[in-house]
């Protein structure tokens, strides 16, 4: 299949326009002192890409430092004990740091030093993208800034601690939800007081263009590199009938899509959090399971969870890296279009799944990706043994420690 031929930086039939929009979704929304830098980070990544050394580089640490290829698991134990479709999982939690997140930080920090910035600020919550933005920082030399929410910092304690051992300032912010959208405003607004000096690492395919699009092309490994190792197992030429990844700004989710997008039989499946109560406000964090409403946050234009007046509503999941009111412009176009389906999987569902996986494969996923397995797993059954799901474990469950001690009893 033409997925299994692609590399890095190829195109889909869902690429945005010049100025960054899926359709109505996308662009950039942000104040007039950051247009020049935004102008000047469109044109550096476009020269990049076209940039025969650069793409090598990206490879090569890819390869040497981040330990890719990510291994294609087929779950042999969990299928059989299910019934049903095959599941294979895509094990990303054996990337160095532990996630997916590593795959944009250091695409992002070689471009970061292309265009002389010597420190990266970031976002993050569930904690992933901040370690992952801190070690290529403390690898290629640059000062960190990482931002974010108490409440996580309090949730995500070890990978607090090791942001900082990694050498970078953990700035803990105190307004709002205190989670991630909140860190997110307050990485930008840092980036505000220094835009020539400094580099914003953005840690999911959200935000002003060309974020969107930059994240989705270095996390896009993730989908190439199954498309060859699918083949592996199912024969040449072989696609998945379903790929399964959870969605919170949707890094890993387009990552895992992006090389089968324009392969119509693969269906796609984003599984949003359904925290404590998928049908109360305040009590989950699923954008497009009901009714999404359409705003302008946080630079670009998206589906969020907001009242009538476009406030922004507070959010829940047991999972950081998932309790957040927005999602990826594409992401939103891919469901309006109908190419995506979005579902949720609630708190306990989550926990479940994350010990049936622990128990049956030996593997630990992050309550993140938890949630990915957790639908998986209703799915399978309802499938014939021929069919395939690959699954995304967008990272591994060390850092949920704290959280799981306190829910598993």
């Amino acid at each position: 299949m033409k997925s299994s031929m692609k590399k890095l930086f190829f195109k889909t039939q869902y690429e945005p326009d010049e100025h960054g929009h899926f359709g109505e979704f996308g662009g950039q929304y942000v104040p007039e002192l950051l247009i020049p830098a935004l102008e000047e980070l469109t044109q550096a990544y476009e020269q990049a890409k076209a940039d025969p050394s650069f793409v090598a580089t990206v490879h090569e640490v890819f390869k040497n430092y981040v330990g890719r290829p990510s291994p294609l698991y087929f779950a042999e134990r969990l299928t059989k004990q299910l019934g049903g479709a095959k599941i294979f999982l895509k094990n990303e939690g054996l990337n160095h740091t532990g996630a997916h997140k590593i795959n944009h930080c250091v695409g992002q920090a070689l471009l970061a030093q292309r265009l002389g910035k010597t420190r990266l600020i970031a976002e993050t919550g569930a904690g992933q993208h901040g370690v992952a933005t801190a070690t290529v920082a403390a690898k290629f030399g640059l000062h960190c800034t990482v931002h974010m929410g108490a409440v996580d910092v309090q949730r995500q304690a070890p990978n607090v601690f090791w942001m900082q051992q990694l050498g970078a300032e953990v700035r803990v912010v105190h307004d709002g939800s205190q989670t991630l959208k909140d860190a997110v405003t307050s990485a930008l607004q840092d980036w505000m007081t220094d835009p020539i000096g400094s580099y914003y690492l953005l840690g999911s395919a959200l935000g002003p263009h060309p974020y969107p699009v930059m994240v989705r092309d270095f996390q896009s490994i993730i989908g190439i590199e199954v498309a060859e190792q699918f083949q592996a197992y199912e024969g040449q030429g072989s696609v998945p009938d379903y790929l399964v990844a959870c969605v919170g700004g949707g890094s890993n989710a387009i990552g895992l899509f992006n090389a089968f997008l324009d392969d119509k039989q693969v269906k796609l499946i984003g599984v949003e959090a359904g925290g404590r109560n998928p049908n109360q406000v305040g009590e989950h964090a699923t954008r497009l399971g009901r009714q999404p409403q359409v705003g302008v946050i946080e630079g670009y234009k998206s589906f969020f969870l907001q009242d009538d007046d476009g406030n922004l509503q507070p959010t829940h999941s047991v999972s950081a890296g998932l309790d957040y009111p927005g999602i990826g412009p594409e992401h939103a176009y891919l469901y309006q279009q109908g190419r995506a389906q979005y579902v949720a999987v609630t708190d306990v569902q989550a926990v479940q799944a994350f010990r049936a996986l622990a128990n049956t494969e030996g593997i630990v996923p992050a309550l993140e990706s938890a949630h990915a397995v957790a639908y998986a797993i209703q799915l399978a059954p309802t499938l014939p043994p021929k069919k395939t799901i690959v699954v995304n474990i967008s990272g591994r469950g060390d850092k949920d420690y704290f959280i799981l001690r306190e829910l598993i009893h």
